[in-house]
């Protein structure tokens, strides 16, 4: 790679002089954070909250999240917008299921990132090539996606024994993993209960215990993606198309070329997003099964400030919400309520502290009404309990929008021959 090339890709790695966290920081906040969770579900007796059980749920709704949610930061890297991962992940649903069901799941994996692919080097034509709005053609590659699935569902699925228009039949499972001695301990030391030492335990043992092996796929993307975009010259050259194209092409990088790998690469992640659902989560492909979580996904990678590791921390975050709902939910998501109204008082003190006394008041006020509200109620409604990712989702961009810092360039119009 020449200097000149390598100064091009420099630009994308300025940053506004944010202050990193370092890792012990890192820890203590994580350890802080799972002390309080403990302590609430000391108070409100729900102890399932971090059973084994729950936490490998957690994690199996997490990873189709998090695959679409790295998959819109390869995108939006290289400064294209991709509204478009719901749609991908439907594809990757489909191919995934048909040629999973034809050839057997690892075969179905691989047809579902191409799948995705697809759909990713689509938008890509439209959005780089043509210069078309990346919500527009966004927003239509998620009504194609399912127009395309369906029509083709009639002719192959609705033929097959067992199957429909609406869904597949059922499918061959990928083999699951759990480490002997250590689950079961982990086990144990969950049963019994204890202030934090039970909640770790729940934790380890949801991570090592009937663990799919295209999980552990989809977890070392995420420090995979982190070394390629930022230890890597592609990496540079890549994410400097998404702060300063202009500058990017005036010092000889590609920038067309740049771009169409990172959404054709992006779309690939959410057909593998997809195909997890299908293959490993359900083990059949249903119409509508993504349920949203393409635009969970973006939320998560928002959430992270476009990085690999604040994104996984949202993906698991939004599943850890959505799992509340399948081991007593309404147990459960009431638990929440407690949570949230203490973290808002830590919310409004903080507040408090840099003297933004508006947004203290507000803190406090929203607090003050869910320690109400769980107060005078043993459960929530279960239309809350149904909604309670989407919630999640809300609340987590509302208070997390300040600190947020996108790529420069990111969605805006470029057209070849401006740096020139």
């Amino acid at each position: 790679m020449s200097t000149s090339k390598v100064s091009a890709a420099r630009v994308a790695h300025k940053k506004g002089g944010r202050r990193k966290l370092s890792l012990p920081v890192v820890l203590l906040i994580i350890a802080g954070a799972l002390a309080l969770v403990s302590l609430v579900r000391l108070i409100s007796g729900a102890d399932d909250v971090t059973s084994v059980g729950q936490v490998a749920g957690a994690l199996e709704l997490a990873v189709p999240i998090g695959l679409a949610g790295l998959g819109g930061l390869w995108a939006e890297r290289a400064g294209v917008v991709n509204i478009g991962l719901e749609g991908m992940m439907i594809l990757g649903t489909w191919f995934g299921a048909w040629a999973g069901f034809q050839w057997g799941p690892w075969v179905g994996v691989l047809f579902g990132i191409v799948g995705g692919a697809l759909g990713g080097l689509l938008h890509a034509v439209i959005t780089v090539t043509f210069g078309v709005n990346h919500i527009v053609s966004g927003v239509a590659i998620n009504i194609l996606a399912v127009g395309v699935t369906r029509y083709l569902s009639n002719f192959t699925f609705a033929e097959e024994p067992g199957g429909s228009s609406k869904q597949s039949p059922r499918l061959e499972e990928i083999d699951k993993i759990t480490v002997p001695g250590l689950s079961d301990w982990m086990q144990d030391l969950q049963q019994q209960h204890w202030f934090f030492v039970s909640d770790l335990a729940g934790i380890i043992g949801g991570l090592v215990t009937g663990l799919s092996l295209l999980t552990v796929v989809a977890l070392l993307l995420i420090p995979v993606t982190w070394w390629v975009l930022w230890r890597t010259a592609f990496g540079l050259r890549l994410r400097s198309c998404g702060e300063s194209p202009v500058a990017a092409e005036t010092l000889g990088v590609n920038v067309y070329k740049y771009k169409y790998i990172a959404v054709t690469i992006s779309g690939g992640l959410a057909g593998l997003g997809g195909a997890f659902l299908a293959i490993v989560a359900t083990s059949i492909y249903q119409e509508g099964q993504t349920g949203g979580r393409g635009y969970i996904g973006l939320a998560a990678m928002i959430f992270g400030n476009w990085m690999p590791g604040g994104m996984a921390l949202g993906a698991g975050l939004f599943g850890f919400t959505d799992s509340l709902k399948l081991r007593g939910g309404a147990e459960n998501v009431h638990a929440m309520l407690l949570l949230l109204a203490i973290l808002l008082v830590i919310a409004a003190v903080w507040q408090l502290y840099r003297k933004k006394y508006v947004a203290a008041a507000v803190s406090a006020a929203c607090s003050a009404l869910l320690f109400t509200w769980y107060a005078l109620t043993d459960q929530v409604p279960s239309q809350f309990v149904d909604a309670a990712p989407y919630v999640t989702t809300l609340l987590v961009l509302a208070l997390s929008a300040q600190r947020l810092r996108m790529p420069k360039a990111d969605g805006l119009p470029y057209r070849k021959g401006e740096g020139k």
